[in-house]
Parts: C-alpha cells; structure tokens; sequence
C-alpha cells in the first residue's frame, strides 16, 4: 500500500477501482506532523487528468500495470487492432482511449500496450517517430508573415507546421508528445 507521501511523480496507483498516473505533486505541512498533498492524476483508461488533494495518511493500492510489446494492424474508424508479438493474439482498443496515439500509429508499427487486470488499457509510443509528408504547399523563400512555416499533411492524415524547405514525400521526424516537426529523417 501507498500513503499519500509515497505518490511521487510516475507512481501509479488504484483510485476508485481505477488505475492512475500520478502527474504531478506538491506537499504542503501544516505542523504537528501532517501535510496535505496535492495531485494531478491521469487515469489510464480513458485519459482523462483530475486534480485530487489528499492527506500523508491516506492509503492506495499500487496498480499492476504491465507492458507488452504489440504489432498495430488496422482499424476501422473507431476500433484499433493490435497483434501480440509473443501469443500472436489480437486485441482491440476503442479510438477515445488513445488519446492522439492514432494520429501516429503505422500499419505494422511495434508498440507497447499497458494492459491492466490482463485487458489492453494504454498505448505508449516512442517519443518520436518517422512519417511522410503527403501534401503541402510549395514554401515561396520571401513568405516572412508565418515565420517561414507552412502545413503539412502527414501519412497518417496529422497536419503539422513545418519549415517552408520541407516538400512532398519527405520523411519527418515527429515528436508525439507536441505532435511537433522536429527534423528531417
């Protein structure tokens, strides 16, 4: 069992019958030996954040999180379907619960699934990955009004700004936390 003190960042723990992520935490004492915590949890189900204050002295439950590596194979606009890369067994998550994943997700891409209580909960991707542009318009070198930034119409169907230099068909490097341009490929 946690106590309050124990969830520090990236410690997850069961609220509500629920697995959460802690985001972030402050500690306030107030004397005599007892502090209130403030948390931001992320439940690793369906994504959502809640702000929660609770007291050193109350108890949680770790939660048992696993990670299995996964092949991504389709998906059928609401529905994402994932192949075990041990057991060869297909499993599915809804598209609320990916929250922006699918915007990076690639036929045959690898990618590591959270499961919880065995059920896929969670996808968890690379910080960065590679795609290809598939549309942008031609970036004119005297076009100073956006910063020399342009958008562009990734593979997945994400649209990004970019530098005006990059073209069609160019492989990017992505960064899937800011679903931000980072370099080149």
């Amino acid at each position: 069992m946690y106590n309050g003190n124990d969830l520090k960042v990236g410690k997850k723990f069961i609220m509500d019958g629920m697995p959460f992520e802690v985001m972030s935490y402050a500690q306030k004492v107030m004397g005599r030996g007892w502090s209130i915590i403030n948390i931001k949890a992320k439940n690793l189900v369906n994504g959502g954040t809640i702000p929660k204050t609770i007291s050193d002295t109350d108890k949680f439950a770790p939660a048992d999180i696993s990670t299995h590596s996964y092949d991504y194979l389709y998906n059928d606009g609401e529905t994402y379907y994932f192949m075990s890369q041990d057991t060869f067994e297909q499993v599915e998550l809804a598209k609320k619960t990916l929250d922006w994943a699918e915007a990076f997700l690639t036929d045959g891409q690898k990618v590591m699934l959270q499961l919880f209580d065995e059920k896929p909960i969670n996808v968890n991707l690379d910080p960065s990955v590679i795609l290809e542009v598939m549309e942008t318009p031609p970036g004119e070198k005297w076009d100073t009004a956006t910063w020399g930034k342009k958008p562009a119409t990734l593979s997945t169907w994400l649209v990004i700004q970019v530098p005006l230099f990059v073209n069609v068909w160019d492989m990017l490097k992505v960064d899937t936390r800011t679903r931000e341009y980072l370099s080149r490929a």
